[in-house]
């Protein structure tokens, strides 16, 4: 299968509503409890003010967005800088949307820029990925 390397400046999306059992299924497979994602009296008295998602759930809307869509099927990340200016919280709808900054011809590469946003605009995710599409051989 040949390596056909999608158009700079094409975008595509990919949209989740995070619920309290996401965040409880995140954390039995990391191990990660932070009270900002559990403790309502905790979260309260903190900037966010509630329960916050855990950023690898904001950050794997990513994940999901480049194996099945941009570039798609065969796709891991071979390098991610994320930025979080805003939290998400537990019940937020948020919009993930990478656009293709350059996709080389000689190699199944591509590099994204990366934005998430919840429902209401606020921008919750900022960065760059560098993405290498594994192409499956022919059988003989």
């Amino acid at each position: 299968m040949a390596w056909t390397p999608p158009t700079v400046g094409q975008r595509e999306r990919w949209t989740r509503t995070f619920t309290a059992e996401d965040v409880e299924r995140y954390a039995l497979i990391t191990g990660d409890r932070n009270p900002l994602h559990f403790d309502p009296e905790f979260a309260a008295r903190t900037r966010p003010g509630r329960l916050i998602v855990h950023g690898g759930l904001t950050t794997g809307l990513f994940n999901a967005l480049v194996a099945e869509v941009l570039p798609g099927p065969g796709s891991v990340f071979l390098h991610q800088e994320w930025d979080y200016p805003a939290p998400v919280y537990i019940g937020d709808t948020v919009t993930a949307e990478a656009e293709v900054l350059e996709a080389r011809a000689d190699k199944p590469i591509t590099t994204l820029r990366c934005v998430a946003r919840r429902d209401d605009g606020t921008e919750v995710l900022r960065g760059t990925c560098v993405v290498y599409t594994h192409q499956p051989t022919d059988p003989q």
